[in-house]
């Protein structure tokens, strides 16, 4: 990924980089995480964000940490409001 391109959703990377190696599916996860079958299959699908809930089962599962889920998901919401939110009529404060 070039530093141009918008960070992948935690979605796409559980996918890519975990799921499909193991040819496992989002419904086996989410039974293994003791989870509801919708909340792992709309995480995957970019349908739903990563909540520290879901962030510690899978650090637990894949043996990371619950920050390597949420930052994941922080750096995605950034590029996102990066794009759509308009800051340059804002003033900047300076303490004195």
């Amino acid at each position: 990924m070039s530093l141009l391109e918008e960070p992948m959703h935690p979605g796409e990377v559980l996918k890519e980089l975990y799921l499909d190696p193991l040819d496992m599916g989002p419904i086996a996860l989410a039974r293994r995480l003791d989870v509801p079958r919708t909340r792992i299959e709309r995480l995957v699908k970019g349908a739903t964000s990563m909540t520290p809930d879901t962030a510690l089962r899978l650090a637990r599962a894949f043996n990371t940490t619950p920050a390597y889920w949420m930052n994941m998901q922080i750096n995605h919401d950034m590029a996102l409001a990066c794009k759509q939110v308009d800051v340059s009529r804002i003033e900047p404060l300076f303490a004195a």
